[in-house]
């Protein structure tokens, strides 16, 4: 039996998971959690095969989160479920440890494909996600320059993208204004533009 632990700071997305991995005889939901420390706790506590955890939650990025996981619970694998696209956190995902990328949008076969790969060892990408490393891995391709940032540096990108300002910026990720300012010109600098508004334009071009 493979042991899931759905972590998401939505009830109905972790009952809804609970539900739809009910239909695999092999495999179980037996523990839950709301944010990356709350995972964390849980596994000091309980073992779990398989953790499927949210981008978009409260406290540290899923990034964090993710590299925290991987360095106390190494034996554990983290299969990524999110509500945003492959191309905007998958291959960071990737890089960070993550057994798998699967969006909200895939279908449930899908997921239990990536639980049942990743408990075997294995990583679990879409066929176009696939498509798209192997172009970039053969030099076919320019990766966009916001993939070579930092995690903290597409953190601020994403959410000066959606509009939030400079203070909710640091609110959101529990940093100080004048931090999040020192970002926003460093982002400037690396992806060669000018004012904030060119932020937001790029993150919209990039569906950040």
């Amino acid at each position: 039996m493979i042991r899931v632990m759905s972590v998401d700071d939505h009830r109905i997305v972790r009952e809804g998971v609970t539900r739809l991995l009910e239909e695999s005889p092999d495999i179980r939901v037996t523990a839950e959690a709301t944010s990356g420390a709350g995972a964390l706790d849980q596994l000091s506590k309980q073992a779990v095969d398989v953790v499927l955890l949210d981008v978009a939650m409260p406290g540290t990025s899923f990034v964090e989160a993710l590299r925290d996981l991987r360095e106390r619970f190494p034996k554990v694998k983290v299969i990524v479920l999110s509500g945003h696209a492959e191309e905007e956190y998958a291959v960071r995902a990737l890089k960070a440890g993550a057994s798998g990328y699967v969006t909200k949008e895939h279908s449930a076969e899908e997921l239990i494909a990536a639980i049942r790969k990743a408990h075997g060892g294995g990583t679990y990408v879409s066929a176009e996600l696939a498509e798209r490393l192997a172009r970039e891995v053969g030099g076919l391709s320019v990766s966009p320059s916001h993939e070579a940032l930092s995690d903290r540096e597409h953190e601020v990108l994403r959410l000066l993208g959606k509009g939030r300002s400079v203070k909710e910026t640091g609110a959101d990720l529990g940093l100080s204004a004048k931090t999040v300012s020192t970002y926003r010109t460093r982002l400037l600098e690396k992806l060669g533009l000018k004012t904030t508004a060119d932020l937001i334009r790029y993150a919209v071009e990039h569906k950040m």
